[in-house]
């Protein structure tokens, strides 16, 4: 591969590129090359849980072909919906009435026709309903052929009306169905969406609209490359996005063109020369950006509409980030955050996202050949660093990002005045030296060493910047007053001022760090830190990375690609700032998807301002009642309709009553009684603590939804597993 991310040798347009204006490598790598791309070479399949993206061109999975899998419809149906192939249920559960009713109903419902077939029939009630016969037959047909004829059919239109009022009042159709069993059942339900006719003008396979732009070449190349099986449902996207480019931006036209009678399915591929992941863990669908968590249990619990229909998410929902609570074990990493990250990195490979997902190392979260970047902090063999400053130039940004990361969880600190220390520091080095300092330099200004700050003074007169040489002043004052927060800077400083970080957040241009001002590209990217280790540090450091996301999420100029940061465990890491920064996503495009074991990780004062700042909410079963509480506070009430039973004694007066009576009772052993139903409208939890503790079966969570555009979904009882 190319220092430009092409394969064999071939000259990638800027169209081709993904019209991302970037250096040699990964966009916040700083101009370095692009590690080789590991994914499979196109048209590979890549795993038994690929999905449509590898049946249609290696054929190793059954399953539908590229073409047959974009036809299936896909509609609307609310937040969550797994929406390929949907077919939408009735808002209320239709009334089932028990068989040994429906026998009985049909049978008194039979005999009541035939008592009246035969009373009509031996003019026991008349012949009024001859009357009709004699109205419409003339006289001259009596005795003859024709009026016995018309006196039979007559009499079949007759037995007929009585059979069909009959039938419906006793509820023959339904007692039919009910024994005919699941085929006649089936019949009774709502026919499936039907796909769209192939070869017509909505055909997503036939590429109708660059067809109909007059690129008959370019329409007549990606259709032969669908039914070929060349191209999988990556590509399909991807170059569909480009196709919006095109014509948001005519003058694209001619490169788009030329890029697809090159290389077809290949076209406008991410600059990682990656058409797909080296595996697939769970099943996507990337026409309508989702992907499937798991199937709505068919329960009580459940609304009737929703029950038994997959529920999925995407960028609609995760835009108003997500929530989840859970303990070791329940299945947070593998049946929430590596699917969610999973289902980002195609989009991003699609040019439509970029995701960055911080773990602990060694967290199950796919190969490293699904990332373009992988930040393994602490590990010298890590091939990228991470950029201390998140990108930023301005002295005064740098240090509120440095003071959010630092001090931001201690509640005796106040941000503001550490991040004016900071900034006291930080201006003057940058004017002297040109740059930020690295961690050891860093922490020897704050620590006061008369060394480094006499070497400071001394390039500061130097290059004339009086206004810096003020700032140190100032902090110098400063310097052991009340309330200063130089001492606690200094404690967190020297956490990354260890062995094991040498080498890392380097400043001099010698490293490869990666920051957070790449989100306006497609990028997927990992962040390993060295929890078992250095636990404080790592906490720190997720922080700083939550900090970046907020600030460089809401300072993009380009918010069309969906921005997400993925914490596996987010234990100790939001701060109040954090959590208003969460609440600003969903209007920058934006979200973040935070895991937690248990809200006691988060301070008491931000529980409840969390819960209010996101906008999907996931309980794991095992959560504490402590927990559930919360949850159920945050889902509120609603009306339900009760039905309370009393049973009654029957006392009866008569000789021959009382003796039935105790016959009854002396068969069964129990007392004649009658019932009495009184139906309530009372107000309940949605989910109780003590549900939420106790009845979440193993393997299912209760998840609520709430889309950018203001939907939502009822908590929904959910069992996890995006392959049922």
């Amino acid at each position: 591969m190319d220092t430009d991310g092409t394969q064999g040798g071939e000259r990638r347009t800027p169209f081709a590129a993904g019209h991302v204006p970037r250096p040699a490598g990964p966009p916040g790598t700083q101009g370095l090359p692009p590690k080789p791309a590991h994914a499979p070479a196109p048209g590979t399949a890549t795993g038994a849980a690929a999905g449509p993206a590898a049946q249609p061109v290696a054929g190793a999975v059954a399953g539908p072909t590229l073409a047959d899998w974009l036809r299936v419809p896909r509609p609307d149906a609310g937040p969550g919906v797994w929406s390929y192939g949907h077919v939408p249920r009735a808002a209320q559960e239709p009334e089932v009435t028990p068989t040994r009713q429906l026998v009985s109903g049909a049978l008194i419902s039979l005999l009541a026709g035939l008592l009246l077939w035969s009373l009509l029939w031996n003019g026991y009630l008349g012949g009024f309903w001859l009357w009709p016969l004699y109205m419409f037959t003339p006289d001259s047909w009596a005795g003859t052929l024709p009026a016995v004829v018309a006196s039979y059919i007559w009499y079949a239109i007759v037995a007929a009306t009585l059979t069909i009022g009959f039938g419906r009042l006793g509820r023959w159709p339904e007692l039919a169905r009910r024994i005919l069993g699941g085929r006649a059942a089936a019949r009774t339900q709502a026919p499936p969406p039907r796909p769209v006719e192939p070869g017509g003008p909505d055909d997503p396979a036939a590429w109708t609209e660059v067809r109909a732009a007059g690129l008959l070449e370019a329409a007549d190349r990606l259709g032969a490359e669908v039914r070929a099986g060349r191209m999988n449902d990556v590509d399909h996207v991807r170059i569909r996005r480009a196709w919006q480019t095109v014509r948001a931006d005519p003058s694209r036209t001619r490169a788009f063109a030329d890029a697809v009678r090159d290389k077809g399915a290949g076209a406008c591929v991410h600059p990682s020369g990656a058409r797909d992941l080296p595996v697939r863990a769970a099943r996507h669908d990337l026409l309508a950006r989702q992907v499937l968590l798991g199937t709505v249990q068919d329960g009580e619990r459940n609304p009737y509409a929703r029950r038994g229909s997959g529920l999925a998410l995407d960028p609609t929902v995760l835009g108003t980030s997500l929530l989840a609570i859970g303990p070791s074990g329940a299945g947070k990493t593998s049946r929430l955050v590596r699917p969610v990250v999973e289902s980002l990195a195609l989009q991003a490979l699609a040019g439509q996202a970029a995701v960055v997902v911080v773990a602990s190392a060694g967290t199950a979260l796919g190969p490293d050949a699904g990332y373009d970047v992988v930040v393994r902090v602490g590990d010298p063999d890590s091939v990228y660093d991470l950029d201390l400053y998140g990108g930023a130039t301005d002295p005064d940004e740098a240090a509120m990002l440095l003071a959010e990361g630092f001090v931001g969880d201690l509640p005796g600190i106040d941000v503001r005045r550490a991040a004016t220390a900071l900034a006291q520091l930080l201006g003057p080095f940058r004017a002297a030296y040109g740059r930020f300092p690295a961690v050891p330099e860093l922490r020897e200004l704050v620590d006061r060493v008369p060394m480094a700050l006499a070497a400071l003074r001394e390039a500061l007169e130097a290059a004339g910047q009086q206004r810096m040489l003020r700032e140190l002043d100032a902090r110098e004052r400063q310097h052991g007053a009340p309330a200063d927060p130089g001492p606690a800077l200094a404690d967190r400083i020297a956490l990354l001022d260890r062995p094991a970080f040498a080498g890392f957040f380097d400043t001099t241009g010698a490293g490869r760090p990666f920051s957070l001002r790449a989100l306006e590209h497609p990028l997927r990217v990992r962040v390993d830190l060295p929890e078992r280790g250095h636990a404080d540090a790592s906490r720190m450091l997720a922080r700083l990375l939550l900090a970046q996301f907020n600030a460089s999420a809401a300072a993009r100029t380009d918010r069309t690609l969906f921005a997400l940061l993925a914490f596996d465990d987010a234990s100790h890491t939001l701060t109040p700032e954090a959590v208003r920064g969460i609440q600003r996503l969903r209007s920058a495009n934006a979200g973040v998807l935070l895991t937690l074991r248990t809200l006691d990780d988060v301070p008491e004062a931000l529980r409840t301002p969390l819960l209010g700042a996101v906008g999907c909410r996931m309980a794991f079963s095992g959560v504490t009642t402590w927990d559930g509480k919360r949850f159920a506070e945050t889902w509120g009430t609603e009306w339900v309709e009760t039905r309370d039973v009393t049973h009654r004694t029957v006392f009866a007066d008569q000789p021959l009553t009382r003796a039935i009576h105790a016959f009854r009772k002396l068969v069964s052993g129990k007392a004649v009684t009658t019932d009495a139903v009184t139906v309530r409208q009372v107000e309940r939890e949605r989910w109780s603590a003590s549900d939420l503790a106790h009845v979440v079966p193993p393997g299912h969570a209760v998840l609520s939804l709430t889309s950018v555009r203001g939907e939502r979904a009822a908590p929904l009882l959910v069992r996890l597993g995006g392959q049922g």
